[in-house]
């Protein structure tokens, strides 16, 4: 079987991913004041981050138009696409109304569209587990009910520096963002089975969280054994690595991979934050 995976740019991928994988990036849009930026391979995160603190008012997003992906579904093989969770942003809407438009001409074509009902490193994981599916030769049918049992047993947690940017995106209230700051909180989240966020843990001081952070995996995950864990991190390999040091003498996972996050996991993690995905 010919297949291609699809991914909106919330997908974390490492230079070695990109390089074994077939796989095409969607880019979102980030708008700050009036200047845009596309997310893809040449956005400078460092540089929008730090504009990003700059900017008064709240950064806006854009998913990837119905065209952009009608594009992508062009060709002759099978096409898994993976989105930000629906609960978070319109991009999976858009995916599934290119394949609607595109099936009408192509009735032929396979087009499969999984909403991952998470985020960043999670989407990774799901296009792992598509490639690693696709590779065995499974058919098409196989590698979509396998997946979503995946995706229902994957759990998305994560950990950050700042609510500054969270809450000026518009994903938290600001009071809270306030007072967290004030106290000094540094609240641990995570995904819903829905794909929404949800507090998780209220931690006081940025290393008790860092460990309460390690403690969740075991308080959450079940069969660790059989699962791989991707970390991604916001211009903090220092701390992505120490959390993976910190896991390992804890759990045994079958593999731990670290990635950078690009613009749209960054206008929402900020500077300092952690997204892991098991």
């Amino acid at each position: 079987m010919q297949y291609k995976i699809i991914a909106d740019s919330s997908c974390e991928l490492t230079d070695k991913m990109k390089s074994e994988i077939d796989i095409e990036i969607s880019p979102l849009s980030l708008q700050l004041q009036d200047k845009i930026y596309v997310d893809d391979e040449n956005l400078n995160v460092l540089d929008y981050v730090n504009e990003m603190k700059k900017c008064p008012i709240s950064p806006k997003t854009s998913c990837p138009s119905p065209q952009d992906f009608m594009e992508l579904y062009k060709g002759e093989e099978s096409i898994f696409a993976v989105t930000l969770s629906q609960e978070l942003s319109g991009t999976y809407n858009s995916a599934v109304l290119a394949k609607n438009l595109y099936l009408e001409e192509n009735k032929e074509k396979f087009i499969h569209v999984f909403n991952s009902k998470s985020a960043s490193v999670g989407e990774t994981l799901i296009v792992l587990k598509i490639d690693e599916l696709a590779k065995l030769g499974l058919p098409e049918e196989e590698i979509v009910s396998q997946v979503n049992t995946y995706i229902k047993e994957m759990k998305t947690f994560f950990l950050l520096e700042s609510l500054e940017h969270l809450a000026k995106a518009g994903r938290l209230n600001s009071l809270v963002a306030i007072i967290a700051s004030l106290l000094a909180i540094k609240p641990i989240m995570g995904s819903t089975d829905e794909g929404s966020i949800r507090l998780v843990h209220k931690v006081r001081g940025y290393k008790k969280a860092f460990k309460k952070f390690v403690d969740t995996i075991g308080e959450e995950g079940t069969d660790l054994s059989t699962r791989i864990l991707g970390i991604a991190h916001c211009n903090c390999l220092d701390r992505a690595i120490a959390f993976k040091e910190a896991v390992l003498q804890k759990y045994s996972f079958k593999d731990v991979f670290i990635v950078e996050m690009a613009g749209l996991s960054s206008t929402y993690a900020d500077d300092g934050g952690l997204v892991i995905a098991f």
